[in-house]
């Protein structure tokens, strides 16, 4: 099918080339042949001049009298006879008479019209042509691409992907590590399959299920899910298709959704990353994007408006909770918010489970152990640890993924690829003192996370790294803990004083101290953890709209600024003199662990402690040890 159309569009312009050839060629046929006869041009003067001599033998005149083609006879050649063109300037009723008083033989060929009627055929078939080719484009580039050409008509449908039984190859089961939020969800795919059950008890279908949490956590994945297990039909469509540059287009794709949803009631619509159309009205300066808020008026209207929406489940994802209308988020419209927030350690370890079904995994490896290492992280984030892993064990012509690729494949996860490693003695020991000077304050105090491994193998724009792991999932933190953290930021550049003096510190402490101010002014402003008092001065989420940088204001007043600056520098300073008093009373072991790592390139957390206790007392933590 496709074959012909491409041949089509070819022959289009050799046909149309070739038709105005045999136009110019074949349009008078008869003259034509008289021209291409009288290839010799003969003036008006010379004629009279040949007829007065008795030369011209015969003349047969084309075009109503304005040319002429005559038979002469030259003396020049012989007497032999010519053709000669002739072209006659006006209409002569006098040469009629003089050819008759001649008895020279004439003849008149009248003019014919199919030159005309091939004219304008010639000026129609063109067009004709194109139209008929540029309707065979547009409908094949509409075929193969949806919202293409073809379909430029239909910009105001709906961009919906419809499924009758929606074929995901997700269930509930290849979810894993939100369990409260399938429970939820689970609910809702039993009120589509036996409503019944519910509606036997005065109880009324959700219309809006908002799924909300960080990016990565499985709100789409969850969306398939209920997809699969609901074998319902299905709509699936991005906040973003709602929205475009023609005004009352978003509205009409709002109420052509909802409008084919009702054709296939009950059923469900998912509407992924639903911010981008459901952002709070009137925000920034000078009003918002009318169009977006029309979008959003008919998106509310469809949802619980004058008609309702019976059997219609209306899913939305989202990781912006904070900018959407409020309006959007009532009861009657999203009557259910599920919250998808970064799974604990069980639902790591059953996240590891699902991803490593179709890996090579050693036998030595602890999924549990790799949970324990990996707070913080998302479901997709371990989906991309365990690939990165596999990339390493092909990389490497192993077969099968052990723990040393697990544990590069974090690094480089977290920290970024590996670099070259340093080779300048001078900047090399600086380094290695910077990284132990971390290392050896968070062994040394007790409220701080234990030390997993300190490196100087860089990784992404670190030229060496010191890795914390901490003991368990830590959902609140305590002020001894902030202290200990800043305390232990410090350490690098506490280092660097002790060793080299003032005079040689470095650079490489800016992104530590970035880090102790932020945590210092977050204790005072807004955890209350100063002499300032239990007080929040600052709000926990900034303002959403445009003009946030010009229309805020301060919280507090000019004194409790100064006091807050006051009470950020105390416990800065407090923090800095714990660490230089931790690198003064261990300068020797500072020495041996520096010398080791410079060897060594990379020592790990326990070879770390028992060097450390072998010099001071090492204050017992709560610690994981991977089982085998």
């Amino acid at each position: 099918m496709k074959s012909w159309r491409v041949a089509l569009l070819w022959a289009l312009p050799i046909v149309t080339i070739g038709f105005f050839i045999w136009q110019g060629a074949f349009a008078n046929p008869g003259f034509t042949a008289g021209n291409n006869a009288a290839a010799t041009r003969m003036s008006y003067g010379r004629f009279l001049d040949y007829l007065d001599a008795g030369r011209i033998t015969s003349v047969d005149l084309y075009e109503g009298g304005r040319t002429a083609i005559v038979q002469a006879v030259d003396l020049d050649l012989d007497n032999r006879v010519q053709r000669l063109r002739v072209d006659l300037p006006m209409e002569d009723p006098g040469l009629v008479s003089r050819l008759r008083d001649e008895n020279i033989a004439f003849d008149s060929h009248p003019i014919q019209n199919e030159g005309a009627a091939w004219s304008i055929l010639g000026n129609l078939i063109f067009p004709v042509l194109l139209i008929v080719g540029l309707f065979f484009l547009f409908r094949r580039s509409g075929n193969n691409a949806p919202g293409g050409p073809g379909q430029a008509m239909n910009f105001g449908k709906s961009k919906a992907r419809f499924q009758m039984e929606a074929q995901t190859g997700v269930m509930f089961d290849d979810v894993a590590g939100v369990e409260e939020a399938k429970e939820e969800l689970a609910e809702v795919v039993t009120f589509l399959k036996k409503p019944e059950r519910f509606t036997a008890v005065g109880a009324r279908i959700p219309k809006g299920v908002l799924l909300v949490g960080p990016p990565g956590t499985g709100k789409t994945m969850l969306a398939k899910a209920i997809a699969g297990e609901a074998g319902t039909p299905f709509f699936s469509v991005s906040g973003s298709e709602f929205v475009e540059m023609f005004v009352g287009v978003g509205a009409s794709r709002v109420r052509d959704l909802f409008t084919k949803a009702k054709e296939n009631a009950p059923c469900i619509v998912f509407v992924d990353e639903i911010d981008a159309v459901g952002r709070q009205r009137g925000a920034g300066i000078g009003g918002g994007n009318d169009e977006r808020e029309q979008t959003l008026n008919q998106l509310l209207t469809e949802m619980d408006g004058f008609e309702g929406n019976t059997g219609i489940i209306v899913i939305a994802a989202t990781n912006r909770p904070d900018v959407l209308d409020s309006a959007l988020l009532r009861p009657g419209r999203f009557d259910r918010q599920v919250t998808v927030s970064a799974p604990d350690i069980k639902g790591r370890l059953s996240i590891l489970e699902v991803h490593a079904r179709n890996k090579k995994v050693s036998d030595e490896i602890s999924l549990e152990a790799i949970a324990r290492r990996t707070p913080g992280f998302t479901g997709a984030d371990l989906a991309n640890l365990l690939n990165e892993a596999a990339i390493l064990t092909a990389r490497r012509r192993k077969d099968a993924i052990e723990m040393v690729e697990i544990d590069d494949a974090v690094d480089r996860v977290v920290a970024g690829m590996e670099g070259t490693p340093l080779t300048d003695g001078k900047s090399k020991r600086l380094i290695a003192y910077h990284e132990v000077g971390h290392a050896i304050v968070g062994t040394l105090i007790a409220a701080h996370d234990p030390v997993q491994k300190v490196t100087l193998i860089p990784r992404g724009q670190a030229q060496g790294l010191t890795w914390f792991t901490p003991s368990e999932d830590q959902m609140l933190i305590s002020r001894s803990q902030i202290l200990a953290r800043i305390t232990g930021a410090l350490g690098g550049r506490a280092a660097e004083k002790i060793i080299f003096g003032d005079d040689e510190v470095t650079t490489g402490a800016g992104g530590d101290l970035q880090q102790v101010a932020n945590m210092a002014r977050q204790m005072v402003t807004r955890y209350g953890m100063s002499d300032i008092g239990p007080v929040s001065l600052e709000s926990q989420s900034g303002e959403v709209f445009l003009g946030r940088d010009l229309m805020s204001r301060s919280e507090y007043s000019e004194d409790i600024a100064s006091r807050v600056d006051s009470q950020v520098r105390n416990i800065v300073a407090k923090c800095y003199e714990d660490a230089l008093d931790i690198m003064r009373d261990n300068r020797e072991a500072i020495d041996r662990l520096v010398d080791l790592l410079i060897e060594k390139e990379t020592i790990d957390g326990d070879e770390f402690r028992q060097i450390v206790a072998e010099y001071a007392e090492v204050p017992e933590k709560e610690r994981f040890v991977p089982a085998v």
